[in-house]
């Protein structure tokens, strides 16, 4: 009896001792999946809401429990495509889990991906981007400011969702960031000057004290009708980019201090409605080149950098990978001339040319800090090669011709790029940098019928007409320039049968002249009139001036 007691014993302090090892094991793995994810809640959460810390604080373990429940029915409701209420679900599952920032970013991720693509209607599928988008930025990263993961997400929302083509609705992304940020700090904002401003509320009423004793400033508002900080503010959001009328009257004779109003509050909006700080703008723009900040792909940099400085080690490959493609998209088409809150086909975008040098300087970076400087078969040494043989093409087309020979010679330099073609064993090269240009249109043009001929020509001559009325003669010379070689070469190559034929070059440069003056506001079609009335005097007198002698008129009649 005693023995078999003992038995007893030993065989339960057996499996108690085999439990505490399995119970181990497996806390030890629960505790590398809390710290890997971030599960832990540790105190008080930065720049919570009174909501938020209540049920973090109060609701103790029963939060993750409460979570699982909204996560159960977040999935129901995409089953049933029942997404409005998804937002609000999110919303409370990031309450509830703050510091959980992973799910946070798939709640992004699946509206601006996932739903946006089930809308056929455009602003449909933009209103669920731009969800995904404020929850990440305006959400997720005021709870988790150190978070890389968070800053790194919404980077590639900017720079893939919004920069890429892969979305029908790319286009009309694009205009509605236009449309946002002109609707903030305008088309040309001075991002010195806001940089210089106060930073908050706080900062601003410092420097700008409201009272009996104040600064003159609200002596001069309250004249018309603004009487202090909340109201001044709420009226210029609806004003915005401009100060509110009643303001710029009050302030009509103070040129000094409306502009230091206006600088302020178009910052503080900015870091208020997109989270945008002006003074790291400034910083970026200082790095790489003026940027348009209207453009996705400048927010892109902006969050990828934020992501790298938050980041142990300072590098991180894949914001790396951002910024490099970000900037090279920006110089291909990163500067906006002209955008249509009405119609999105109709904006206008062109290369950013002052972006050339960071470009390359940058993949150069990349490829020495994560590659190894003489890495052959790297990803960021390809990725410069392609950027270098398109940068020459572009400076090229856009006028920049001293530019232009200058990365084509880096281009034969540093890879040896001046191969034209092999034939029986012999090599031939490149002769110039013009010959390089030309021969990258002819591959293009070599494969195209008439209609695509005509379309490609026609094209080069709009471009030519638009720099011409944006008084970029070296740019409109070049394009017509290129477009004339392209016609000449079909015609010469392609276009000698009558099923290839194509209209005259003076025919076609016609009929896009034409156009152009229907579409065009009435304004520059008169600008354009004139230009060309300038052109073809210019034409006649140097006709003039080189015709034989023979020809010229005599003296005196």
């Amino acid at each position: 009896m005693r023995f078999r007691t003992l038995s007893i014993y030993l065989g339960l302090i057996c499996v108690t001792v085999v439990m505490l090892v399995g119970i181990r094991a497996v806390q030890k793995n629960l505790d590398a999946q809390v710290a890997e994810h971030r599960l832990r809640f540790t105190g008080q959460i930065k720049n919570a809401p009174p909501l938020v810390v209540f049920t973090t604080v109060a609701m103790g373990s029963f939060r993750g429990l409460v979570a699982d429940l909204l996560w159960l029915r977040a999935d129901s409701l995409k089953t049933k495509q029942s997404y409005y209420e998804m937002v609000q679900l999110a919303q409370w599952i990031t309450d509830l889990q703050p510091s959980f920032s992973g799910a946070t970013a798939f709640l992004a991720w699946n509206m601006a991906y996932n739903i946006s693509v089930t809308c056929s209607d455009f602003g449909d599928r933009w209103r669920w981007v731009n969800e995904g988008i404020k929850l990440l930025r305006d959400k997720a990263i005021d709870y988790n400011p150190d978070d890389p993961k968070l800053y790194k997400e919404l980077a590639w929302i900017f720079e893939h969702k919004l920069g890429n083509v892969m979305d029908d609705a790319n286009l009309y992304y694009k205009n509605r960031l236009a449309v946002d940020m002109d609707a903030i700090f305008g088309p040309r904002p001075d991002w010195e000057r806001m940089a210089a401003a106060p930073v908050g509320k706080k900062a601003f009423l410092k420097s700008y004290p409201e009272g009996a004793e104040g600064h003159r400033l609200w002596t001069i508002l309250a004249g018309a009708g603004i009487a202090d900080y909340d109201q001044l503010y709420a009226a210029f959001s609806i004003s915005a980019p401009e100060l509110p009328a009643a303001a710029r009257s009050a302030l009509a004779g103070d040129d000094k201090l409306r502009d230091e109003l206006l600088y302020y509050l178009r910052a503080e909006l900015l870091r208020d409605r997109c989270r945008l700080d002006s003074r790291k703008i400034l910083e970026l723009n200082r790095k790489y080149g003026e940027m348009d900040w209207r453009v996705p792909e400048s927010q892109a940099i902006y969050w990828a950098t934020e992501s790298i400085l938050r980041n142990p080690e300072k590098r991180d490959i894949n914001a790396d990978r951002i910024i490099t493609h970000a900037l090279y998209e920006s110089f291909k088409a990163g500067k906006i001339l002209t955008v249509d809150e009405r119609n999105f086909e109709t904006m206008i975008v062109i290369p950013n040319l002052a972006l050339v040098d960071a470009v390359y300087k940058t993949y150069t970076d990349a490829q020495t800090y994560h590659d190894g400087e003489g890495e052959f078969y790297s990803s960021f040494r390809t990725a410069r090669i392609n950027f270098t043989k398109e940068a020459v093409t572009i400076l090229y087309n856009y006028g920049s011709f001293t530019k232009a020979e200058e990365y084509y010679k880096r281009l034969v330099a540093d890879d040896g790029i001046q191969k034209k073609e092999e034939a029986d064993g012999k090599t031939t090269y490149y002769r110039n940098l013009e010959e390089f240009v030309m021969a990258q249109w002819v591959e293009i043009i070599s494969t195209a019928n008439a209609k695509q001929a005509s379309e490609i020509i026609s094209g080069l001559i709009f471009r030519s007409v638009n720099y011409m009325l944006y008084n970029d003669q070296d740019a409109a010379v070049a394009n017509e320039r290129i477009a004339r070689y392209i016609y000449n070469y079909y015609v010469k190559n392609i276009g000698n049968t009558e099923r290839m034929k194509i209209p005259k070059f003076t025919e076609i440069k016609r009929t896009v002249v034409e156009s152009c003056m229907q579409i065009f506001p009435p304004a520059l079609v008169e600008v354009l009139k004139a230009k060309i009335a300038a052109e073809q005097a210019e034409a006649e007198a140097e006709n003039a001036r080189t015709a034989p002698a023979a020809a010229r008129p005599a003296a005196g009649k």
